[in-house]
C-alpha cells in the first residue's frame, strides 16, 4: 500500500479510502467487518463515513457497525485513520427538528458526541463538514472545533461539497483565530465530471487540502457499465440512466470501454487509477458491497497509465481547463 500525507498535515493516510455508505443498506454487519478487516490486512487505513449513514430510520447505524468493528479490538481502532461528517437531520423521517442539522456550534456539540458514541471511540481524527451551511458565520464553527480540539475528541477538519470560496473563506477564518483551518474536501469527482478542476481543487492545492474523491465512478458508469448491460449483468436506474439517457453521454461512456478493452485494461480500475494520478488528490473514495468489489479497487493501485492513454482519456473526457483561462480570455 502506498501513503501520502493528508493535505499539509503530518497524517500518513492511504491513497485509497474505504468508504462505508453501504454499510447496513446494502451490506450486512458480518460482511461489513469482513471488508474492513480485508482492507486493513492490505493496508488501507483510512475509512470514511457520516453520521446519517443508514439513511431512513436506521440513520447512524452505519457509524453503529464500525463501532462493533472496533469492538473487535486487536489494534483495529488504532490503526484506522477515521473521518465522519456532521450536517444532515438526524431525527427520523418527518420529525426534523430546529438545530438538530446544519453546522452550528450546538449541532456540532450535539452531533460528535452522538457519533463518538455510535462508533465506540474517544476520538475522530478527521471531523467533516457534509455541506456548506449558508446560515451559520465560520467564525462560530471554528470555535466550536476549538472546543472539541481543546478536548481531544476530534484531531482536524475537514469539508465535503464546498465551492471554492467557501473553502477560501473557511480557512482564512481560521487563520484569524491561529487555527489549522480545513485539512481536506471531499468532492464529486471523477474521469466523466471534471468540473471541480475549475475552482474547487485550485482552492484546495492553494491552502493544502487534500482532495478524496467521491463517487470516483460516477455510480458505476466508469466501471464498464455498457458491456455489463449488454451481457445481462447490471441494470442501470436513477442518475445513471438519465445520464445514458444522453446519446452523447453514452457515445463517450462506449468509446472509453472500447478503448481499454484494446489495451486489456478494466474500466473500474482504470477510473480510479487515473484519480491517483491527479494533482491534489490523496486518494478516492471506494465503497465496495462486497468483498470482491474490494479487491478489484485494490488492483487499481497497480495499474500504470501511459502519457499516451491518459491523452486518449483526455480527449473522451475532456477537463473544463485551468481558471480562469476556461471561462475568459
Amino acid at each position: 500500500m502506498e501513503y501520502t500525507q493528508l493535505g499539509r498535515t503530518g497524517l500518513k493516510v492511504s491513497r485509497l479510502v474505504l468508504g462505508t455508505m453501504n454499510f447496513g443498506p446494502q451490506t450486512d454487519e458480518a460482511t461489513s467487518h469482513a471488508i474492513m478487516d480485508s482492507a486493513l490486512d492490505a493496508g488501507l487505513n483510512f475509512f470514511d463515513t457520516a453520521n446519517v449513514y443508514g439513511w431512513g430510520v436506521n440513520k447512524g447505524r452505519t457509524e453503529e457497525i464500525i463501532g462493533s468493528w472496533f469492538a473487535k479490538g486487536d489494534g483495529r481502532r488504532d490503526r484506522t485513520v477515521l473521518a465522519t461528517k456532521v450536517y444532515g437531520n438526524m431525527g427520523a423521517d418527518g420529525e426534523a427538528w430546529p438545530n438538530h442539522d446544519k453546522i452550528s456550534a450546538l449541532n456540532i456539540r450535539r452531533a460528535v458526541d452522538a457519533s463518538l458514541k455510535r462508533l465506540g471511540t474517544d476520538h475522530i481524527d478527521v471531523y467533516q463538514f457534509h455541506h456548506v451551511d449558508r446560515s451559520t458565520p465560520f467564525d462560530e464553527v471554528w470555535q466550536a472545533i476549538d472546543v472539541l480540539i481543546g478536548q481531544g475528541k476530534i484531531l482536524y477538519a475537514g469539508s465535503s461539497n464546498f465551492p471554492g470560496y467557501k473553502i477560501a473563506q473557511a480557512n482564512e477564518a481560521a487563520a484569524r483565530r491561529g487555527m489549522v483551518g480545513l485539512v481536506s474536501e471531499q468532492c464529486l469527482y471523477n474521469l466523466f465530471e471534471r468540473r471541480a478542476e475549475m475552482e474547487v481543487i485550485p482552492a484546495a492545492q492553494e491552502y493544502g487540502l487534500g482532495v478524496i474523491p467521491w463517487s470516483p465512478l460516477h455510480g458505476g458508469l466508469l466501471g464498464g457499465v455498457l458491456k455489463k448491460e449488454t451481457e445481462g449483468r447490471r441494470r442501470t436506474e436513477g442518475r445513471a440512466a438519465e445520464t445514458l439517457a444522453d446519446p452523447a453521454n453514452r457515445a463517450r461512456f462506449q468509446a472509453y470501454e472500447d478503448l481499454l478493452d484494446k489495451h486489456g485494461l478494466a474500466p473500474g480500475e482504470v477510473g480510479l487509477a487515473w484519480l491517483l494520478t491527479r494533482p491534489g488528490v490523496t486518494g478516492p473514495i471506494v465503497g465496495p458491497r462486497t468483498p470482491e468489489q474490494l479487491a478489484g479497487a485494490l488492483r487499481a493501485l497497480e495499474v500504470e497509465l501511459s502519457d499516451e492513454l491518459l491523452a486518449e482519456l483526455d480527449a473522451i473526457f475532456p477537463g473544463p481547463g485551468p481558471s480562469p483561462e476556461a471561462f475568459a480570455w
